[in-house]
């Protein structure tokens, strides 16, 4: 299982502990590692942990119907990851409610942290409680998103230790627009060098993985609509790898040095008509793109070794202008040491 040697250490500053994206380009860089999947997972003996991670940019839109059917029936997982971009601004946080509701046989929500409609979720086992030694959210906020009020564009984070792996969860919502590609790169450093910061204990350990999702905004450079369509709808997109954005600059060292992510052979989940699988047919025609990811990083790989068995959109969607992403991750402890009381 050739994936689980994506492994990477980070180089920490005094300063900063969390700043785990390389700021420039150096001759080390490895930029994102893609990865294999391993379909078979046996959730019972194989791995000690194992987590389904969802990100979803719902435009304003949600319903039980729609949350229902990205979970799905098969539930074996540990943890559920849930971050949300453009959530609906709900009175009583209706859409916690909505998840609570669609998982109440199986898991309980453990921890949230929302900053108007960007969200994040943490659902675990009902006997979860037992196992969090620690945890700790955290947010920055970038502003409105295009003068409309209550979508925000930034990041939300819950950092846990469940079951003595400690892990570090990000879900943003990044500037939009293929010709924002700097302002995207800087808004990834910055979340990188100052989430958790108010929280730093030069004697804490660091995290043994990150996990971080989310509408990344990251488009097609290079190539218009209509060639990126016929490709689309002939399943030749993988050869549109080479003009998606997010991994030329993690490629020129500018972002995610180091990180993994599970190929991408699914089609780009924006931009759609609502209602429809269909893209988007306005006076814009915009490009398709891979703007929703799901990418992660082994911060410690003498403790921890991580497999990608699924990573999927869900196509039959149809609420929002994306369509969700989904990936199956579990993890495997390497050391018998693990420490559980310290995170």
């Amino acid at each position: 299982m050739g994936n689980r040697l994506c492994k990477g250490r980070i180089s920490r500053s005094k300063r900063r502990p969390m700043c785990f994206i390389h700021n420039q380009a150096s001759p080390s860089h490895i930029g994102i590692r893609t990865v294999g999947v391993d379909k078979y997972c046996n959730f019972s003996t194989d791995s000690d942990l194992c987590i389904s991670i969802v990100t979803w940019n719902m435009n304003g839109q949600v319903s039980l119907e729609d949350l229902a059917e990205i979970f799905g029936s098969n539930r074996e997982f540990d943890l559920l990851v849930v971050g949300l971009q453009e959530a609906p601004p709900c009175p009583r946080n209706k859409v916690a409610t909505l998840l609570s509701a669609a998982l109440d046989e199986t898991h309980a929500l453990i921890g949230k942290v929302m900053m108007q409609s960007l969200q994040l979720y943490l659902f675990g086992p009902k006997d979860a409680a037992s196992f969090i030694y620690e945890m700790k959210v955290d947010k920055r906020s970038f502003g409105g998103c295009g003068g409309i009020i209550g979508r925000k564009k930034g990041a939300v984070a819950i950092r846990v230790n469940y079951k003595g792996i400690r892990m570090v969860f990000i879900s943003c919502h990044l500037s939009a627009h293929g010709r924002n590609v700097e302002e995207r790169n800087s808004q990834c450093r910055h979340i990188a060098r100052s989430l958790f910061s108010k929280f730093w204990n030069p004697y804490s350990r660091p995290s043994h993985i990150t996990i971080w999702l989310g509408d990344l905004n990251y488009r097609l450079q290079g190539i218009e609509t209509y060639p990126a369509r016929n490709l689309i709808e002939k399943d030749l997109h993988r050869r549109l790898h080479s003009k998606d954005q997010l991994l030329q600059e993690a490629g020129r060292g500018q972002i995610f040095n180091g990180f993994c992510e599970g190929t991408l052979t699914f089609k780009p989940t924006y931009k759609y008509n609502k209602g429809s699988s269909s893209y988007d047919t306005s006076h814009k025609v915009r490009v398709p793109a891979w703007t929703d990811r799901i990418l992660f990083k082994i911060e410690d790989e003498n403790k921890v070794e991580a497999t990608l068995h699924s990573y999927e959109s869900v196509d039959e969607i149809y609420g929002s202008d994306h369509k969700p992403v989904k990936a199956h991750l579990c993890l495997r402890s390497t050391s018998s040491s693990l420490n559980k009381t310290q995170f």
